[in-house]
């Protein structure tokens, strides 16, 4: 706090050397040097209280820029009081206030390009294909949060408490949603002091149930006074920019800290570039400054989602400038709202990190088609554009949820959190479905480049199961850019299970291996005459699922 007081002191110290008349001259008579002296004490005194009060209540930083707003109007005051020279210097100071405020003001039409500069991304086509046998972190956290609120009997003094907001997070290998137990008022702060925990539950597994940890906790963002997690961080940081809101993070131990993103301003007071991350013990109040590059390997989380749909903004806006953004507005292409947090949904992808995903769409209304979409890793901020397949257009986000909506108009089912994955090379949207009541009903997988490809099951590994035979039906087949290892083996057969799906007959069969296999007469159109005792040679993806999908499927003898 000793770096607050400082600069609240040179604040203070400043605002009286304008307001105060040192030449001890007024225009109508002259002050005497104790007059001036006990004027300037007095001017300080209040000066600093008033300064330290709006840190302390609105927790603003007091980075230098900040003054630039006040200081023409306390140098206006002053020169009205001064004359003669003393007048002048005030009246100049006036003037450069002015200048600084409009300096302040223009930013926003001045920096667009730097914005989009600072939000750069690397340019692909495709994300990796999905590895088939793993499940995706897809349980929706409106689903978690109402069965975390069925859970909240097992915190102590729970009418004390109320949930707090979630973050999903990989814990010991394992993904996982967390919620602190928050304060539900001033009263019950004063009283209770301190949290006793948080909420665990599973990110990929809907029948998981809610787990109570009891960690101790007093800096949070809705304890009071110093005790406010905010305002302890803006104490200890008075300079720092901060971006988007407190995240708390577990560490393998289960240890809950808090972090929030800072960084600097673009130009002037406008825009955010991160920079790295405060970490906040929340038991003991201990914090750190970390650029990202040092943060540690438990937190998975270090820019705010806040940030990253910022940068996203920069990106689809700015890539001509401001006034193109609003007019013209070329090659302008507009964030996704669907996200789960400010407007980015958080993902696990192959290599085990987490990231931001966002989907683009086209600033003309009424049209769902998506330009492309970005991921941004969620503790470098570095961020890839992913272009899709250009010569096929794919449906945004929002048109997947169109699509499930329509679906299950009756039931009056709704989707959410909807994520764009590579499943066996086809592009395609996975969307946990909720009803009314926000409970889990089922997954839904659609296609983004044929919308009449889709399936749904109650586990997304079911989904993704119906979703690859529905692929073998359509025009789409899983012979795409999937992730499994492509081999090529003579196998006998002993059971053959053979279903007409409209144009095409699906055939699963069985080996003297143990092994399943899948395929479609799309494919291979001699596979309607397979049976039991047959010899072929087939070429599959060694994908590890009950029915590994059949890229070419050579009969012996046939």
């Amino acid at each position: 706090m000793g770096q607050l007081f400082l600069l609240t002191a040179i604040g203070s110290l400043i605002m009286t050397l304008l307001l105060v008349p040192l030449s001890k001259k007024l225009r109508n008579k002259e002050l005497s040097t104790k007059s001036v002296v006990v004027g300037a004490v007095i001017v300080f005194i209040v000066s600093f209280i008033s300064v330290f009060l709006t840190v302390y209540i609105s927790k603003i930083d007091l980075s230098w820029t900040i003054f630039l707003y006040v200081l023409p109007v306390i140098a206006i005051f002053g020169a009205i009081i001064a004359v003669g020279t003393e007048q002048k210097i005030k009246s100049f100071i006036v003037l450069v206030g002015i200048i600084g405020i409009g300096y302040l003001v223009s930013a926003p039409f001045l920096n667009a390009n730097d914005k989009y500069k600072s939000a750069d991304m690397q340019e692909k086509t495709e994300i990796a294909p999905f590895e088939e046998t793993k499940t995706p972190a897809s349980v929706p956290p409106q689903f978690v949060k109402n069965k975390m609120k069925k859970a909240f009997g097992q915190v102590p003094n729970t009418s004390y408490y109320e949930l707090g907001n979630l973050q999903i997070q990989k814990v010991n290998g394992e993904y996982v949603y967390i919620a602190p137990v928050e304060f539900s008022g001033f009263f019950k702060w004063f009283n209770g002091k301190t949290t006793p925990g948080y909420f665990t539950m599973s990110a990929t597994d809907s029948s998981d149930n809610p787990k109570f940890i009891k960690e101790e906790m007093s800096y949070i963002p809705s304890a009071f006074l110093n005790k406010n997690l905010e305002r302890h961080i803006r104490l200890q940081y008075p300079t720092l920019i901060f971006y988007g809101d407190t995240q708390l993070e577990i560490d393998e131990e289960g240890k809950p800290f808090y972090i929030r993103s800072y960084g600097e301003f673009i130009s002037a007071r406008n825009g955010f570039d991160v920079r790295g991350i405060i970490l906040v013990d929340a038991k003991t109040g201990d914090t750190e400054k970390l650029a990202l590059a040092d943060v540690p390997a438990f937190i998975d989380g270090a820019v705010s989602p806040e940030t990253v749909s910022l940068q996203n903004s920069y990106y689809g806006n700015y890539v001509h400038g401001f006034w193109n953004s609003l007019v013209g507005k070329k090659d302008v292409k507009i964030p996704s709202d669907e996200g789960t947090e400010e407007n980015v949904s958080p993902v696990f992808m192959e290599d085990g990190d987490m990231y931001y995903f966002t989907d683009f769409t086209s600033p003309k209304e009424g049209v769902d088609s998506m330009l492309g979409y970005a991921l941004t890793h969620a503790r470098t901020g570095q961020a890839t554009y992913y272009t899709g397949n250009l010569e096929e257009s794919y449906m945004d986000s929002q048109g997947a949820l169109d699509i499930i909506e329509k679906k299950f108009v009756e039931k009056e089912w709704d989707g959410e959190m909807p994520i764009l994955y590579n499943f066996y090379g086809e592009a395609s949207w996975l969307t946990a479905v909720l009803d009314a009541n926000g409970f889990l009903q089922n997954y839904f997988i659609v296609s983004a480049a044929n919308p009449e490809i889709s399936a749904f099951g109650t586990t997304p590994n079911e989904a993704l199961k119906l979703y690859k035979t529905a692929l073998n039906r359509g025009s789409s087949t899983v012979n795409g850019s999937s992730s499994a290892e492509e081999a090529k083996a003579t196998v006998e057969i002993v059971r053959v299970y053979k279903e007409r799906v409209g144009d095409f007959t699906i055939v699963s069969f069985l080996t003297t291996t143990g092994e399943n296999f899948i395929v479609s007469s799309e494919i291979a159109p001699f596979v309607i005459y397979l049976q039991a005792g047959d010899k072929a040679t087939i070429t599959y993806a060694k994908t590890g699922e009950d029915f590994q999908p059949v890229k070419a499927l050579i009969i012996d003898g046939l």
